[in-house]
């Protein structure tokens, strides 16, 4: 009766844990997409204002 019980809980626990792992995949792929994304938003900021800070006047006091 054991090895019955077994079979018949391990079916549906797969099925639940592929479900769960499914559903971290995509988690952790829309993280690396936001990090992706910060990381651009970040370079086009920081590169911006090196550019201003550059090309500012320079005013001698």
């Amino acid at each position: 009766m054991n090895a019955l019980q077994n079979l018949l809980f391990c079916v549906p626990k797969a099925a639940v844990l592929h479900g769960k792992s499914v559903g971290f995949a995509s988690q952790n792929s829309r993280f690396r997409n936001a990090k992706a994304q910060l990381s651009l938003f970040n370079r086009i900021i920081f590169t911006k204002l090196n550019q201003k800070a550059f090309t500012a006047p320079l005013t001698l006091c």
